[in-house]
């Protein structure tokens, strides 16, 4: 690999991993606080029981976010030298502020983890509640310095030197309000649905506890309540794309000539050569009507920008398209659940059901990544839009391929223990369990 891709696949590998862990670190402290919440509201500990050990999971999962968000923050450094010469005075205030809600989010998850003798349980579900906004503040100042290479603002570049930086306005760019939204939600569906595949685990393996039946419901409340969200904000955001990055919006749906009542592509492979998606299914107009609101409105193609700037769309469609796809498996997967509640259906007793929520829970995760390999391959070839070229940022030092392969095996080897720390089987509660004794099965 040449320097410029090795210091990419390293970054995005490092990324691809740290989501993951954020995800969870964002997701589970939304299940805990109801689980405390419902505790208290009925007066059963075994919801308690439930959430304390989910905020032992959350406390495992947020130091391995801290220690792989501290590897990002040395790889921007040592990988992107000129970018982050050009940017660092504009996006730090994000990044020091989502150090500020980390803190946040550390001391109130160890209040709650180790104030369990000294703090009342309405003291304890009220820790929950900083830990919940703070992991969600977190992810949207973060995001913030994202969506601000997309869209930038805030700052002047006068003889090549960046100037009159005006850090809120930076921030606070058009693209942040609908990414920040997007990828929070994201991660409460991709952690709802993941913790219900474990409990379907539990369930298939006949222990058909209380204990076991209520963290599946709880977790596909979130998950199954959050995708209707999900729906709105991605069309939101597509409207967004399609008027303020159309090169985006062409590669996402495999576009090259401008067309007015454009087609939604379903599947089919983007050939640039003869300036068609092969093998995809075509809903006539359905693309303009995406977009813009109206069946007639012409939607700009790749061959309608400069050459050079327009990102690949085989990747770029792949990745969206495969996003979509997982929407939709969520929303199946949950709809099934739902309504075997609705029609009071004893769903433990459903093999099929729980096999359906076992083969639906990695598809959270599926869409969240895809979607940020939209949006991160929709930004090239530029990692600032219109400013800086992803070449003109990356270090010029070789030897960074190696680092990248034993990377891979430290993040694969971390994700494998830590999957067998969370996944080992503890012994199933029995009914009524005192809120301080183990129980279940250790679960996320």
């Amino acid at each position: 690999m040449d320097t410029v891709t090795s210091a990419r696949a390293l970054m995005g590998a490092s990324l691809a991993f740290h989501i993951m862990y954020s995800a969870v670190g964002i997701g589970l402290p939304l299940l805990l606080l109801i689980a405390d919440g419902l505790s208290l509201r009925t007066g059963d500990a075994m919801y308690h029981t439930l959430a304390r050990r989910w905020a032992r999971t959350a406390a495992v999962l947020f130091a391995i976010g801290a220690v792989s968000g501290t590897i990002l923050s040395f790889e921007l450094g040592l990988l992107w030298p000129e970018f982050m010469r050009y940017a660092g005075g504009i996006i730090g205030m994000p990044f020091s502020l989502e150090g500020f809600a980390f803190f946040t989010e550390a001391i109130f998850l160890g209040l709650y983890l180790y104030g369990a003798r000294r703090l009342s349980r309405r003291m304890q579900f009220l820790a929950t509640i900083p830990v919940v906004l703070a992991s969600a503040l977190s992810a949207v100042f973060v995001i913030s310095a994202n969506a601000w290479m997309n869209t930038p603002q805030g700052f002047r570049v006068v003889d090549g030197v960046v100037t009159d930086v005006q850090p809120y306005r930076a921030m606070f760019n058009p693209a942040m309000p609908h990414e920040a939204v997007h990828g929070t939600l994201a991660s409460y569906v991709a952690t709802g649905f993941a913790v219900a595949g474990v409990y379907a685990v539990a369930l298939l393996r006949g222990q058909r506890t209380t204990y076991n039946r209520r963290a599946l419901a709880i977790a596909l409340a979130v998950g199954g309540a959050t995708l209707p969200l999900m729906f709105v904000s991605g069309d939101l955001s597509a409207r967004f794309v399609a008027e303020r990055e159309p090169a985006k919006f062409a590669a996402m749906e495999g576009i090259f000539e401008n067309k007015a009542g454009a087609p939604l592509h379903i599947g089919g492979w983007p050939d640039a050569a003869s300036g068609e998606t092969r093998f995809s299914v075509e809903i006539p107009k359905m693309l303009s009507v995406l977009g813009y609101g109206d069946p007639n409105a012409t939607v700009r193609g790749l061959r309608d920008f400069p050459e050079g700037t327009t990102p690949d769309p085989r990747l770029v469609h792949l990745f969206f398209d495969l996003m979509i796809g997982s929407f939709f498996v969520l929303v199946a997967a949950a709809a099934w659940y739902w309504f075997a509640r609705w029609r009071r259906r004893p769903v433990e007793g459903s093999r099929p059901l729980l096999w359906a929520l076992l083969a639906a829970s990695p598809f959270g995760f599926i869409a969240l990544q895809s979607g940020w390999m939209v949006t991160e391959f929709g930004r090239q070839p530029w990692v600032v839009v219109g400013y800086l070229r992803v070449a003109e940022g990356a270090t010029t030092r070789d030897g960074i391929a190696w680092v990248f392969w034993l990377f891979m095996a430290i993040y694969v080897a971390l994700t494998a223990g830590l999957l067998w720390l969370l996944l080992v089987p503890w012994r199933a509660p029995p009914e009524g369990s005192r809120p301080e004794r183990e129980a279940g099965v250790a679960l996320p």
